[in-house]
């Protein structure tokens, strides 16, 4: 038995890393609106020229003249001028400094030949491929098996929401019915794919679909009584400025508020699920009442670390703008009433009623599922 336990769950992580690959590969329509005519390569910044820059205190604004030598691609050795526009915005300009490494854009002619290089940005991916490779040698040295199936899960997740939902997304496709099918395939996938084919998942993933689909009403509703609306969220009206006016930037944002607490929902979920399912293995005659209120136990536990988990994780996004009300002398009523704070209030709020929801959820599917199939 438990050979055939460990082949059938093999056989799901083959399919599910087959999957992934599939998903990498598959275009998402919209690669045609970048310029066919340009190569994005790593380049090493030589000299720069700052003489047209203007400085107002912290800001500098005007045309940053900046060469550079190409490190690799078609253009590999070859050193280009370009010029990098500084626009008084600090979170949006980049300053260079020689010995920089830059992610440049070289446009070229149908013929091949160069004609200009922007330095578009500071080059950054071979750091964050060592970020990702540091963090999935690190899972599969303290995970082993499990931490296998949990990267894969990982990379699957990942290439859904870029290759599948984002896409859908800007296609017009209805938000909130589309996000909360990816979220519900994606707690199959990440539940089944750790705790394996058996009761558990099953439990796991009924408390965690119930729990998120939770959220999703209450999202629906509270962002219609608050008067909240999409455009709270960054880049949004940049999204409607770049061809994409037909997008309800409200119906996203409530899609964006039941995906965002779905991870630490489907985590409840299973410790709430395992810990039901090694209650009854110890106690095989145990009652249906009895195995609900251990589950419920549980997620009393589980549940008050995980709400604050929500409240540190969403103030970390917008602690300066709490800093700025704080020293501006702002009253707290005006700071809680104003949109971008009532937004992320309503964040924090609504993933925590999910998570106080999962464990009664996972606790009652556990009460059936367990001791059903036990007696």
């Amino acid at each position: 038995m438990s050979a055939l336990l460990k082949n059938r769950e093999f056989v799901l992580v083959a399919v599910f890393a087959l999957l992934t690959a599939i998903l990498y590969f598959i275009p998402t329509e919209f690669e045609h609106r970048v310029a066919e005519n340009a190569e994005r390569c790593r380049a090493e910044v030589v000299s720069v020229d700052n003489s047209d820059i203007d400085q107002f205190g912290m800001v500098k604004t005007g045309p940053q003249i900046v060469t550079m030598k190409v490190l690799d691609g078609r253009f590999k050795g070859q050193v280009f001028t370009g010029t990098n526009e500084l626009l008084g915005q600090m979170d949006k300009d980049k300053f260079f400094v020689p010995g920089d490494e830059a992610l440049a854009v070289v446009t070229y002619d149908v013929k091949g030949k160069p004609m200009y290089a922007v330095p578009q940005d500071h080059y950054r991916i071979d750091l964050e491929l060592t970020m990702l490779l540091l963090f999935s040698f690190l899972l599969l040295v303290f995970g082993g098996w499990t931490g296998a199936k949990a990267l894969f899960s990982f990379m699957f997740t990942a290439l859904v929401l870029w290759k599948l939902l984002v896409p859908a997304l800007l296609e017009g496709v209805d938000p909130v019915w589309i996000t909360l099918g990816v979220v519900a395939g994606l707690c199959a996938v990440i539940i089944f794919m750790v705790a394996g084919l058996n009761r558990k998942g099953v439990v796991a993933f009924l408390g965690s679909f119930l729990g998120v689909f939770t959220s999703c009403l209450l999202a629906i509703y509270f962002t219609g009584e608050l008067h909240l609306h999409g455009a709270v969220m960054p880049f949004a009206e940049t999204l409607l400025y770049s061809g994409f006016g037909h997008l309800d930037l409200t119906r996203i944002y409530i899609a964006a508020v039941f995906l965002a607490c779905s991870g630490a929902v489907m985590d409840l979920a299973m410790d709430v699920a395992a810990s039901m399912d090694e209650v009854v293995r110890a106690n095989p005659q145990i009652s249906h009442m009895q195995a609900l209120a251990s589950g419920i136990r549980v997620g009393r536990a589980v549940v008050g670390t995980m709400t604050t988990t929500l409240l540190l994780a969403y103030s970390g996004g917008f602690i300066t703008l709490l800093m700025a009300f704080m020293a501006q002398g702002v009253p707290l009523i005006n700071t809680f009433n104003f949109v971008y704070v009532s937004a992320e209030i309503l964040k924090t709020l609504v993933g925590s009623f999910g998570l106080v929801t999962v464990a009664p959820f996972t606790a009652v599917a556990g009460a059936f599922v367990f001791i059903r199939k036990n007696k």
